[in-house]
């Protein structure tokens, strides 16, 4: 693991057979690069990157044209109910970026501790390690947190669906934005990436991080962003691309029982407030998502017997409200 200290790098064997070194290598900051690519050359190890996301300029060439500011938010709440829950961490973080989705530089973490008016429960301290010392007497800063918020020209956020709802609820004021979500709205399969939860996600783009704590979340988020399809263009351009296009929520009203694996194959959640399956489509795909439901759900006469889905057309400024 990289030693940030020393600059080095401290090998630390797990074995003691015969032939094998048993003592601590110290390897300067050059040589770094090499001893990874020795490491990974044999496709059996993949060296993992701490993430270490500095304030300033990213070092990516900037050739002209318009740029653009965003914003990465994350919350840390006291439950995943987001009518009732609330937060007790927020952490975002500004950034500049170019129209082929580069960042171009990043701004200073802002985050803030929020007591939430009742305990802590136990299974919100195993996940992010907060306790009721750690929030007692803390507050948001509403006014420098809707600043930065309104500032940004689109929010984002892994599962802005669950981080939006909050941060509307809470910062009333900052409602309306323009909101994108790296994990639904980025194709990580085709970036060559598989899975959903963050960590996961960062690993496999060679980085590790220590999760469930907002500042570190958002960070994570920002590597992600950087990473390289293998066309060349950044998640980040992938992401706004997805973010810009409408899309339709489909609701499987009336679906039966019967079918409710199928539907969960295809992509469709549960939404337990509406007691619905539910699926996120982009508008120029509606077409081929209703031939879908004819043939699996609904039989090719649902338009003349009433039946069918509820279609609602979102845009980045309602999408996850």
């Amino acid at each position: 693991m990289a030693n940030a200290a020393t600059g080095g790098v401290r090998v630390l064997p797990d074995a003691t057979e015969e032939g094998t070194f048993t003592g601590t290598i110290m390897l300067k900051q050059h040589d770094i690069h090499d001893l990874i690519e020795r490491i990974e050359a044999g496709g059996t190890c993949k060296v993992l990157h701490k993430v270490k996301v500095c304030e300033g300029r990213t070092g990516v060439p900037y050739y002209g044209g318009d740029t653009f500011i965003g914003v990465v938010v994350d919350v840390e709440t006291t439950g995943l109910n987001t009518s009732t829950d609330l937060i007790i961490e927020l952490a975002l973080r500004r950034f500049r970026y170019d129209s082929r989705g580069r960042i171009l530089k990043i701004d200073a973490n802002y985050w803030w501790l929020e007591e939430p008016g009742c305990p802590v429960s136990a299974e919100t301290t195993r996940v992010t390690g907060l306790r009721d010392a750690d929030v007692a007497g803390q507050r948001i800063d509403d006014a420098e947190a809707t600043r930065l918020l309104r500032s940004a020209g689109l929010v984002i956020a892994h599962n802005a669906a669950f981080d939006r709802k909050f941060v509307e609820r809470r910062l009333p004021e900052a409602a309306g934005l323009l909101w994108a979500c790296t994990l639904s709205e980025i194709d990580w399969g085709e970036a060559g990436i598989d899975g959903q939860k963050l960590g996961w996600l960062a690993s496999q783009a060679g980085w590790f991080f220590e999760p469930h704590r907002a500042s570190n979340d958002v960070d994570a988020v920002f590597v992600l962003l950087s990473h390289k399809f293998p066309d060349g263009r950044t998640a980040l351009a992938d992401l706004i691309a997805r973010s810009a296009t409408p899309s339709v929520i489909v609701d499987a009203i009336g679906a039966h029982y019967d079918v409710k694996e199928a539907l969960r194959l295809r992509g469709y959640r549960w939404n337990p407030a509406e007691k619905v399956w539910s699926k996120q489509v982009p508008l120029p795909d509606l077409g081929q998502e209703e031939s879908w439901l004819d043939r699996h759900v609904y039989g090719p006469d649902r338009r003349s017997s009433g039946t069918g889905p509820r279609l609602t057309q979102v845009d980045a400024r309602t999408r996850f409200a």
